[in-house]
Parts: C-alpha cells; structure tokens; sequence
C-alpha cells in the first residue's frame, strides 16, 4: 500500500497544501506548531474516517471556514485508487473512494490498512480501560468486518438499554420482558466480541513478547493478557444477576463494554512499576505487534507513521526502531520531527530512499 499524493483543503491549519510522496520514507520537519502532525493525521483520517487525535469532526475544518476536503491517491496492488473525504459543517461526513460513495463508513475500514506511533499512545498505559478497549477493537476491526459490525451493534444495543434504565427510574417503572429483548441481543453479541478478543490476544500477546525484547536491551518478563467479566460468568447470567444494581446506576454495570487489558512487566502493572524508558518500550512494542498483526492479515504493508518519534524517544530506542525499518520490508513511512538536520542525519543511514518536506 502507497500513498502516493495528498491533497488538503482547510484541514486544520492548512488552507490548502499538496504533497507527492516518495514510496519508502517521508519526512515532515518544521518548528513546532506548523502542522506536521497534523499532516500525518489527514493521512489517518483517509483510512478511518475520522481523525486520531481530535475525533469531534466539525473542530477538524480551520477555523473560520465551512468544510474541509483530503484527498488521497494510493497505489494499491498496483492498481490506483483515490480516497476523498469531504465534510461540511451540519453535513454528514462524506467519503468517497474513486468518485464512488460508501453507504456506510464501516465498509471502508480495513481498506488502507494502517498504524500510527505516537505521544498520544501513552494513554493506553496511564488511562482506564476505554483506551485499551479501543486498541483492541482497532487492530481486530481492520481486517474483520463482521467484527466490526457485531460492536457498532452491540453499542447501539447497549446506549439504548441504558437510556431505557433511565426511563424506569424517571417513571418509577419497570418491564422485565422490555429489558429482556435487550440483554438477549447484547449476549449474543457480546458472546462473540469476547470470543474474538480472546483469540487475537492469543495471537498477539507473543508477537508483542518478542517485539518488546528486539527493542529493548534489558530482559524484563512483559506481558499482555484480557482481563474480561465473562472469564467466570456469561453475559445472560451477569445481565439478570445486576438488573438491580443497573436499575439504581441507571446504566449496564456488566459486559464485554467493560473488558480491559492487563499490561505488566515481571508481573506488576507497568503504570505504576515501569521506567519511563520501559514503558516507551513497551508502548512501541505494542504498536509494531500491531503493525506485524494488520499486515499479516491484510497480506500487505501497512502504511507507518511515526509523529514526534525523535523528541520522543531517546537516540538509542530511535536508533533500535530505524534499525528494524531498515533490516525489514516496513513499506511506506511517514515521521514528523522539529529538527530537519537530526531526521536527514538519521534517515540516511537506513538506507532507503526518501523525502524532506519542510513546513
């Protein structure tokens, strides 16, 4: 999968920018502030519809301005395809692939496979278990369509038992039989949401084990494991043993909506027992075990981006993560970096072709 030019039009800060891109490695350099990052993100957005860093789409268009418009050209098994998404304020989002619209934005996933590094990703360490959750559902979901189907209805299924929770207690009421329609949908759906989420931990966890131990030059014991209510209960039981607790909070107490992923190094919690330089290991671990993941499945590259990798990261882990880039067939790779002399300097020991794009 290459990416090779992009077009944006009052997306954040850019009031219109084109780019044509090298096949292998391209970096944006610039003081901070100029908007390289949010280049790399215009390039998430073609692939999922929405942006990584500010999902709230309408505070995506610049300011001042009505709409903003990306444009993508890829070369795909050597085939070209276009990507647009377009949105105006007060509209839905559009997205078009070669002129041609999807009826529905799940249909598009999966179609540029791609991963992205960045700062950000230390959430998944030090936030609670949404952000986990999330980066589950984001790896399976990329090359699982009927996954993905299964969790955009088992949300709709659950917002609306809560809000039917909610109507009980406002009426001082309740239907046994009305609640029961749900906790049926949501156990056959969650059931296999669980089932799926256990066989990918399966298969990552020791992809992630031996990517940690490739980056990281100490020789801790990391580890990944699903923490999930339905280890020692199913979801039928859980729904009917909590009605009543779900009727005082007034929202579903239990469920695969509150699963969680355990990370540890040498059996503690890395949040609390790992050093900073740990648990930058760790986090890159986890996204190249999903780089190894999504390509495996996807039977292609998928499309890399690295944001703020050097400032980051010490030299070494940088030094360790362009040495993987160079020794394997990485595909098409897109960094941002505050220092244009740094990057060239770096870039060019790993012996690939590249870009600079100043900003």
């Amino acid at each position: 999968m290459i990416l090779t030019s992009l077009s944006l039009v009052n997306y954040k800060n850019f009031e219109g920018i084109q780019f044509e891109f090298d096949s292998k490695i391209n970096c944006f350099v610039g003081n901070n502030g100029v908007g390289k990052t949010n280049v790399l993100d215009a390039i998430y957005h073609l692939s999922f519809g929405k942006s990584y860093f500010n999902p709230v789409t309408s505070q995506n268009i610049q300011h001042g301005k009505d709409f903003f418009v990306l444009d993508g050209k890829y070369l795909k098994n050597e085939k070209q395809e276009k990507i647009l998404v377009s949105v105006k304020k007060g509209q839905k989002k559009l997205i078009k692939r070669n002129a041609k619209g999807y009826d529905r934005l799940a249909d598009h996933i999966g179609f540029i496979p791609l991963v992205i590094i960045s700062p950000a990703d230390r959430d998944l360490i030090i936030e609670g278990s949404e952000k986990r959750r999330k980066f589950i559902d984001g790896v399976i979901s990329q090359s699982d369509s009927l996954y993905l189907k299964n969790l955009i209805d088992y949300n709709r299924t659950l917002s609306q038992r809560n809000s039917l929770l909610k109507y009980f207690a406002l009426n001082s009421t309740f239907n046994p039989d009305t609640i029961e329609v749900y906790n049926v949908q949501l156990t056959s759906l969650g059931t296999q949401i669980h089932e799926k989420r256990k066989e990918f931990i399966t298969t990552f966890a020791p992809i992630f084990e031996k990517r940690y131990k490739t980056i990281s030059s100490d020789n801790e014991e990391v580890a990944v494991v699903y923490s999930s209510q339905l280890e020692n209960s199913d979801l039928e039981r859980l729904f009917k043993n909590n009605i009543q607790k779900d009727r005082i909070l007034q929202y579903t107490s239990q469920g695969i909506h509150k699963d969680d992923l355990q990370l540890t190094i040498d059996g503690h919690p890395i949040k609390k027992f790992g050093s900073q330089g740990q648990q930058k290991s760790f986090l890159i671990a986890l996204k190249l075990a999903q780089f190894d993941f999504v390509k495996k499945q996807a039977s292609e590259d998928p499309i890399l981006l690295l944001d703020d990798i050097f400032d980051k990261l010490d030299e070494q882990r940088v030094e360790q993560l362009l040495s993987l880039v160079e020794q394997e067939d990485f595909g098409q790779i897109f960094l941002s970096d505050t220092h244009p002399e740094r990057t060239e300097e770096v870039i060019s020991r790993v012996h690939q072709s590249y870009k600079m794009f100043s900003l």
